[in-house]
């Protein structure tokens, strides 16, 4: 027996390779599925099953052209419903797989659908359980992806959800292991604790919501403090669920290298230009209008928070970099890549045409401003639980993933200083801002993180009582 987890932190999450006597089931794929297909070929073993916890929301499984390419069927739990074929599996249903067996445990909560996968080793011993977004180290998954079902609502999500944890889960033993579809900074949950797995036992010991409670309780701790998903969840949603294009198609576009005469004809037609280079280089020159999502942080995440996935899109990478940048955006659902600017933006540069460029200040230079300038703004793009435990007085708060649809509330005649947490997000919110004709816009370095180490800057802190 072999599992595997396969982790991919820019989504945060998890699949799972299971081997045993030859036979391999693929849990939860992500999109780039010739991951699977070329482990197995090492091994010189055969792909027999594809399961699917639910229809993930927050990236674009691999199913479907995994499934083409193996002839292994793709089994999802009771209720679902695709545009595909696919095998539905009934509650208790078992399937074997070398020495091994696989039972679905239809677990409806975080989606009517939802399905964990208990598996049992060759002595018929409980040995581990993938809990998809059902069961999160620290967490459950959330209960309020309704895609407007008039028939469903979170509170009643919220109840199957307990009923599911008490019946199907919290009666494994202890020593049962963990295995869930995501990790720390998922949306899928609101808690997540750092580790990627854990045991029933621990999870018994140290999830609010694996507690002895009543479903009421449950109910209410689970549904409290839910911050709003991002739109793209219910598209990703529906891609899973009914079909989408294929990885081949969508990297023969993505990677098509464009001269300058193409990329500048795409850009004057309105495509949208993501500049995925890293943060500190791109604020020294980039094309004008250029959108910065540096891979170094969560580019796949954050592009699809704050674009829309059917807008077209073309590219600035490193050089070495344009496969990676196309990958991860075709990962949650960016179909519409037309490719990517050949030699980078040294090659936009060294042509003579006009850059733009971000200027960055570090906490003197913002203790300065916020004591002599005159017609000044900081504004604070992090999460609402970050602001709420510390920011600087007298900062805006308006969340980056609101930030497009805010643009109106923000006076283009001030010298704006924006702030993150260290850096990341803030470059990401001047580049949209400076795409959006506001030209006085300062990046602070090093975010929160630089400047409550800084004396001479003001904090408001919470109280503590």
């Amino acid at each position: 027996m072999n599992i595997e987890q396969l982790y991919t932190s820019c989504l945060a999450q998890a699949a799972y390779y299971i081997e045993s006597n030859g036979e391999i089931a693929i849990i939860d794929p992500i999109r780039d599925y010739k991951t699977y297909i070329d482990k197995a070929k090492l091994s010189n073993h055969k792909i027999k099953y594809i399961f699917e916890t639910h229809f993930h929301a927050d990236f674009v499984s691999g199913h479907i052209d995994l499934a083409e390419a193996t002839g292994a069927p793709i089994i999802y739990g009771p209720n679902a419903e695709t545009g595909f074929e696919s095998q539905i599996a009934f509650d208790g249903q078992i399937f074997t797989l070398g020495h091994l067996t696989i039972t679905a445990l239809h677990t409806p909560g975080h989606t009517p659908e939802s399905t964990c996968y208990l598996l049992k080793d060759k002595d018929g011993k409980d040995h581990c359980v993938f809990t998809g977004d059902t069961l999160f180290v620290g967490d459950v998954g959330r209960p309020d992806l309704l895609d407007g079902n008039p028939e469903l609502n979170t509170e009643k999500m919220a109840g199957w959800l307990y009923d599911s944890l008490n019946s199907k889960l919290k009666p494994l033993a202890d020593n049962v292991i963990v295995y869930p579809a995501h990790g720390p900074g998922s949306a899928c949950g609101k808690s997540m604790g750092k580790e990627t797995f854990s045991t029933i036992g621990v999870q018994k010991e140290s999830n609010y919501a694996m507690a002895d409670q009543t479903k009421a309780e449950f109910i209410r701790q689970v549904t409290d403090g839910i911050t709003a998903p991002p739109d793209y969840f219910f598209k990703d949603a529906k891609l899973n669920k009914q079909g989408y294009t294929s990885m081949s198609t969508i990297e023969l576009n993505g990677l098509k290298a464009l001269n300058l005469e193409e990329f500048e004809t795409l850009k004057s037609d309105g495509s949208l230009i993501i500049d995925s280079r890293d943060p500190l280089v791109f604020e020294n020159g980039f094309v004008p209008r250029s959108i910065n999502i540096g891979l170094n942080g969560q580019y796949a995440i954050w592009a699809a928070t704050l674009i829309e996935l059917d807008r077209k899109i073309i590219l600035v990478c490193e050089d070495g970099q344009e496969k990676e940048s196309v990958v991860r955006l075709a990962r949650v659902g960016f179909d519409n890549l037309a490719g990517y600017l050949e030699g980078g933006y040294e090659a936009w540069h060294n042509a003579g045409n006009r850059s733009d460029m971000l200027i960055s200040v570090d906490s003197e230079e913002l203790y300065l401003e916020q004591k002599h300038g005159k017609n000044s703004s900081v504004l604070d793009v992090r999460k609402q639980s970050e602001y709420d435990q510390g920011h600087v007085e007298g900062t805006e708060f308006l969340t980056l993933s609101n930030l497009n649809t805010n643009l109106d509330s923000i006076d283009k005649d001030k010298d704006l200083y924006i702030y993150c947490g260290g850096g990341y997000r803030s470059v990401i919110a001047c580049s949209i801002l400076k795409a959006n004709g506001y030209h006085k816009v300062n990046n602070v370095y090093g975010g929160y993180g630089a400047l409550k180490n800084d004396d001479r800057i003001k904090l408001v802190l919470p109280v503590v009582s």
